[in-house]
């Protein structure tokens, strides 16, 4: 990661989890989740929370601090297909290791560096001024969040 991912590599602070991801014997991906950010304006907008809403529910949301796929990989979607296959096994995963689920995933996306025809197709919100320069919001539905 500290090699080939454009921000480098940084330890998840919090719950986290981390995934490499295989594929016939050789690691294809990597990716890490951690606990999300406590305040963010777009998400909490979009979710429609209150700010005690936010204080009781953020640690049911997992933050995607990094996702790569390693440089010599080329295969057509396989960003989409590991983004779907991981969101899926998430919460479970989350359950497993924190004992408690995680109904929301978010990951931050920088829209100058990646065309908006190669993401996921999710729900994309545009962060807005106090969310910081230059960054979009992806959401990512496990589960409506209770």
């Amino acid at each position: 990661m500290e090699q080939h991912h454009y921000l480098g590599y940084e330890q998840p602070v919090g719950e986290h989890l981390k995934y490499l991801v295989w594929a016939h014997g050789r690691p294809i991906a990597c990716m890490a989740w951690s606990s999300a950010p406590r305040h963010l304006a777009s998400r909490d907008r979009y979710i429609g929370w209150s700010a005690e809403a936010r204080r009781s529910n953020i640690r049911f949301i997992a933050y995607n601090t990094r996702f790569l796929i390693l440089p010599w990989v080329k295969v057509p979607h396989l960003a989409s297909h590991i983004l779907g296959r991981v969101a899926a096994a998430l919460p479970g995963d989350w359950e497993r290791m924190y004992s408690h689920p995680v109904y929301f995933a978010e990951t931050f996306i920088d829209p100058g560096r990646f065309s908006r025809d190669l993401l996921p197709r999710c729900q994309l919100g545009v962060a807005g001024p106090d969310d910081g320069p230059g960054q979009g919001i992806q959401q990512l539905h496990t589960e409506p969040l209770h």
